[in-house]
């Protein structure tokens, strides 16, 4: 049995901005991605609203600072046989005064936690596999549109610097942004249909590097 830990925030965690609900669970990407591989592979999501790389948000009545809970759930799933980290889009807040550079530097201190943990079983430690969000979009939102005013040109650049950062790192890439939109409702989340597609482009990659 292979074992996938996918961390993430709010698109990982299944937000319909519609309906102001969660997706069903059959088309959160996690979901799709668990029944494309099968029984052989454990797919276990872990998406938190709002999770940032490694910044701390004090306005949550919880923890969404990505680089001091990560830790804690590599030691709890372990042993793992691949990590996807799937972040970013809330780096890019004004209020954390990022460009897509520095959000970068967030992933490659996420791919050091990983790469350097102390395991509480003897193993090889996991692949990783570095997915870009798809890009924010024009949105008359009351609240997510405010909160991610002017970033959306800078979102479009994460692509290609987590690409380049997989590279120099030797982690997997995948973009996310080649197979789903997010949705004008919010600007943010994704309606089902493009949230299920990362979990079908992703099958492929994610079998490649589980050999399954």
């Amino acid at each position: 049995m292979k074992t996938v830990l996918c961390y993430g925030d709010s698109l990982t965690w299944g937000v319909d901005a519609e309906r102001e609900c969660r997706h069903a669970y059959e088309d959160r990407w996690t979901s799709v991605l668990q029944k494309g591989l099968g029984h052989g592979v454990r797919v276990i999501p872990e998406g938190l609203n709002g999770r940032t790389t490694v910044y701390s948000d004090y306005t949550a009545d919880c923890d969404r600072n990505g680089a001091r809970i990560l830790p804690t759930l590599l030691h709890s799933h372990a042993p793992l046989d691949l990590v996807i980290i799937l972040l970013g889009t809330n780096d890019l807040k004004p209020v954390y005064a990022n460009n897509a550079v520095i959000v970068g530097h967030g992933i490659q201190r996420l791919v050091e936690l990983i790469r350097h943990h102390a395991w509480p079983v003897e193993t090889d430690g996991p692949e990783i596999l570095i997915v870009s969000p798809p890009p924010l979009c024009e949105t008359d939102h009351a609240l997510l549109g405010p909160m991610f005013a002017g970033r959306i040109e800078e979102s479009h650049m994460l692509a290609s610097v987590y690409r380049d950062l997989a590279d120099e790192l030797e982690c997997a890439f995948f973009d996310a942004g080649s197979v789903a939109r997010t949705t004008p409702v919010d600007g943010v989340h994704m309606d089902a249909e493009n949230t299920r597609a990362i979990g079908k482009g992703l099958e492929p990659v994610v079998r490649m590097l589980l050999g399954v």
